[in-house]
């Protein structure tokens, strides 16, 4: 984040955040990225204890009481250790804890929130299906009531810390017969008899983070463990597609920030023909150009997080906002990556950098947590609903008119 735009207080909370990124060991990123380690609870852990888990979070429960500037600030210095560790970061203590925090019982929120933002438990988020992907509302798990509990059958996938989760947020068909809207329920299940977890996929990158299959096979959970109640389950889904898109664009940023620092390092010490190659306007202007793509995924960012955290901006509004912000930061990112391989040539397509690295683990961002197809069709809805219902009826100018033939309706032709 801008350092110039942050308060005291906030940059003491980023110096923090920097702190416990200097200690995240070298051996733990690659170990995590060869997969000896499939999940890093220590990591977890010490985020805990540093007190940096949960950064919006009610004090009350642990968390940091904070906005969503100081979520996405602290973010961005977590993402630069490892886009893995990133991920985990973030969906526990910033999507699940959110979820539990605003729509759980006082129960729930003791057992899960208060001891996660502790670092001693992880909760893990399952949305994705076998036969479904983006297709949210297609989902197949399937919950009955049986007496005061609800049974649990169905099977969820690329499922992050599956294999370290204490607990799960799992959607689940309660009103089949229903609307899409209306038919979902969000349960939080212990990982209790009828659980199995997974770790089936060879991944691309992101590794070490746990992911894989969660299998409920006729689990029995109270209807106290429902967020929000039976059938609201889209409410919470809603919710957290804030947290979800909008966290993934902060930690986007820090995780693709180092590939410029190398680069910029890397290009000022190459020698070719004489001069070091960032002389080369073929080399400096490709590093100028992802500095300049970086400024912009942190001012779209920041403006996000303002909005958000001012609460008068409209829902609607805010939700093509958040998508923009998770659309243009994950493919920009993906840009400044591949620019910053290519300056370096043959020796960053190989581990003697961690650009390669960097590099397989940003392309995730640009499918999980809503595929940026997905994005694009919201920010298309929501910016045609908001000009018609609201923008054009503002008082501002109707440009439309400063046309020399702007009264020939009959050449206007609509239809």
């Amino acid at each position: 984040m801008f350092d110039f735009l942050l308060n005291d207080e906030q940059l003491k909370l980023r110096d923090e955040a920097r702190e416990f990124t200097n200690w995240v060991p070298k051996e733990m990123i690659l170990d995590m990225d060869a997969e000896k380690i499939q999940f890093p609870r220590e990591y977890l852990k010490e985020a805990g204890r540093r007190n940096l888990l949960g950064i919006r979070l009610p004090k009350a429960l642990g968390g940091r009481g904070l906005g969503w500037v100081e979520d996405t600030m602290v973010a961005e210095e977590i993402g630069v250790a490892s886009y893995s560790l990133a991920c985990l970061w973030g969906v526990g203590a910033d999507i699940v804890c959110e979820a539990i925090s605003e729509y759980g019982i006082d129960e729930l929120k003791q057992e899960v929130v208060v001891p996660l933002l502790k670092g001693d438990v992880y909760a893990a988020e399952c949305l994705t299906e076998p036969r479904g992907g983006s297709d949210f509302f297609g989902a197949a798990t399937i919950a009955r009531k049986d007496g005061s509990d609800w049974i649990i059958n169905g099977q969820k996938r690329f499922i992050v810390g599956a294999e370290g989760a204490d607990w799960f947020m799992v959607y689940a068909v309660t009103n089949p017969e229903s609307k899409a809207h209306e038919r979902l329920t969000c349960f939080m299940i212990p990982r209790t008899k009828g659980v199995e977890s997974k770790y089936i996929y060879g991944l691309m990158g992101v590794r070490g983070g746990g992911a894989g299959r969660v299998i409920f096979n006729d689990v029995r959970i109270p209807e106290r463990y429902a967020l929000n109640g039976i059938n609201g389950g889209f409410q919470v889904f809603k919710t957290n597609m804030i947290p979800e898109r909008f966290g993934t664009a902060a930690m986007t940023i820090g995780s693709v920030r180092p590939a410029v620092e190398i680069a910029t390092r890397y290009t000022s010490m190459r020698k070719a023909f004489g001069t070091t190659i960032a002389n080369f306007q073929a080399v400096g202007f490709r590093v100028a150009d992802s500095v300049q793509k970086l400024d912009a995924m942190r001012a779209m960012v920041y403006a996000t997080a303002r909005a958000i955290d001012s609460g008068k901006v409209r829902a609607g509004r805010l939700r093509r906002m958040v998508s923009e912000s998770k659309k243009f930061v994950t493919e920009t990112s993906w840009e400044i990556a591949n620019n910053c391989m290519q300056v370096m040539g043959g020796i960053g397509y190989t581990n003697v950098y961690p650009i390669e690295r960097i590099l397989r683990d940003i392309r995730l961002s640009m499918i999980w947590v809503g595929t940026n197809e997905i994005m694009q069709l919201i920010i298309q809805n929501e910016w045609y609903k908001e000009y018609f219902k609201v923008l054009s009826k503002e008082n501002v100018r109707d440009v439309e008119q400063d046309a020399p033939n702007a009264g020939d309706v009959e050449e206007k032709v609509y239809e």
